[in-house]
């Protein structure tokens, strides 16, 4: 008899092929059934035979399939007939319960198709498999609530809200889009909300909205890279506009000098801020349109709320005609949502990391084209080792009584399997209600959500 090469004793190998790509494995199951699944009565005959094909994981680079000799049975007290029952096999596909799972984990880092053609089957039942898969991660994976809060979009084929834990750099969720209605249920949803302290947003209205319906007393807060981001807008609109006026030598130029532009003076090197020098001289108005956005950056070096909205008037007042349309959009934004995007002077919260994920994800696009933003969603929210854990653990709490056994009583104790984790001599006198307390049974992880650095990292490297 060949060996055992599926590693199954509920099985008994009676024969072993192999060719190129395959191991054919035939194979009986080892326990027959004793009573029948209808009546219970133990007087079954064999009723014939069929040939039943389970897929199973890949061995040495191979795959597997099972060709089970499935018996048939007829109960002789009803009549009525019945198959031996599979063991470790899925109840909805003909493949081992191991192999579901594997290619569910699996499903997370690799593209549907290059399982299917692993194991041996159809791009669709792998699709099958990881969706099932998702459903039961979305049950148990419990992401903790943060006190601060990020809402804040990316673009997984189109835009998506995406919530962070600011305090800790991480996704918590991604949600289908960015209305106010889906933003409003996905937060009424979320037990312990109550928590949130703050929430750094972009000047998008449904979110301020939701968060105003939903957690009133949470402090908004508008990020401040979506503000200094219009600084650099209206520059931008300001080189755009001389490039008319240029050659084409010129125009090339100006924009592969346009990084220059946006970098803050502070930051330039030599090189750099002679090539600015050599531009704000031949083009005096670009100067004046980077010696603003530069002003404007400063106004997030103010102490209060106070002092900075003193600084923008004075710094809107400086705007010369010329460059003040450029500038139009900076100061209606500024004007509608002033006190949320003063809150940062009190509560300098910011949710600008997530803007670097942006990139990668698109990469993550092209490389799995044609997936559903379900599957990408959960191929960034379950990445293996993509997680940030931490753990708590309370202190530990004298007992009211520790009254020790008496000798002869722990002689005679039999050892109870229920209680393996206490010592012997406690066991005896140990309530349920004792162990349940105890500080081993109630330490736990916390998660925190997708780190954005690993996750960035593991775009980067092709493991997603």
């Amino acid at each position: 008899m060949p060996a055992n090469i599926l590693n199954l004793p509920q099985y008994i190998v009676t024969a072993l092929k192999e060719d190129e790509h395959d191991y054919h494995v035939s194979a009986d199951v080892s326990q027959q059934p004793l009573n029948c699944p209808h009546c219970h009565s133990g007087d079954i005959r064999g009723f014939g035979r069929r040939e039943q094909l389970i897929k199973d994981l890949p061995v040495h680079g191979k795959r597997v399939g099972v060709y089970v000799d499935t018996r048939r049975y007829q109960c002789t007290s009803c009549s009525k007939t019945f198959y031996e029952e599979l063991p470790v096999v899925d109840e909805k596909r003909k493949m081992t319960k191991r192999l579901v799972n594997w290619i569910g984990r699996q499903s997370i880092s690799r593209t549907f198709s290059s399982l299917a053609d692993e194991v041996g089957i159809v791009e669709g039942t792998v699709r099958s498999i990881f969706r099932d898969y998702i459903n039961e991660l979305e049950k148990t994976v419990r992401f903790e609530i943060p006190q601060w809060m990020g809402i804040d979009e990316i673009h997984l084929i189109k835009p998506r809200c995406v919530v962070t834990n600011i305090e800790n750099n991480t996704i918590v969720d991604i949600l289908r889009d960015r209305n106010k209605k889906t933003v409003i249920a996905y937060l009424s949803q979320l037990k312990g909300i109550n928590q949130v302290n703050y929430v750094a947003m972009d000047m998008w209205s449904p979110y301020k909205d939701a968060m105003e319906i939903v957690i009133p007393h949470a402090k908004i807060v508008i990020d401040k890279f979506h503000v200094v981001r219009m600084a650099n807008d209206a520059l931008e609109r300001v080189r755009k506009s001389l490039r008319e006026k240029l050659t084409a030598k010129q125009r090339r130029g100006l924009m592969n000098d346009r990084f220059v532009l946006l970098k803050r003076e502070r930051d330039l090197n030599d090189k750099e801020a002679f090539l600015l020098d050599g531009w704000c001289q031949n083009y005096p108005e670009l100067g004046l349109a980077y010696r603003q956005k530069e002003a404007f950056y400063q106004i997030y070096d103010a102490q209060s709320p106070d002092q900075a909205k003193t600084l923008f008037r004075e710094w809107y007042h400086s705007l010369s005609p010329e460059i003040r349309p450029a500038y139009s959009d900076l100061v209606r934004a500024w004007g509608n949502w002033e006190p949320y995007i003063c809150n940062y002077f009190e509560h300098p919260v910011t949710n600008a990391y997530t803007e670097s994920l942006n990139n990668l994800i698109r990469v993550m696009n092209r490389l799995g084209r044609g997936y559903s933003f379900e599957a990408l969603r959960a191929k960034i929210l379950f990445a293996e080792g993509a997680h940030k854990m931490g753990g708590q653990r309370p202190k530990f709490q004298r007992q009211q009584s520790m009254r020790m056994p008496e000798l002869s009583r722990v002689a005679s104790f039999e050892p109870s399997n229920e209680y393996l984790d206490v010592p012997e001599f406690l066991r005896r006198d140990c309530s349920d209600s004792d162990l349940t307390d105890s500080p081993v049974s109630t330490w736990y992880n916390k998660n925190y959500g997708v780190d954005i650095s690993t996750l960035a990292s593991m775009i980067e490297k092709g493991q997603l």
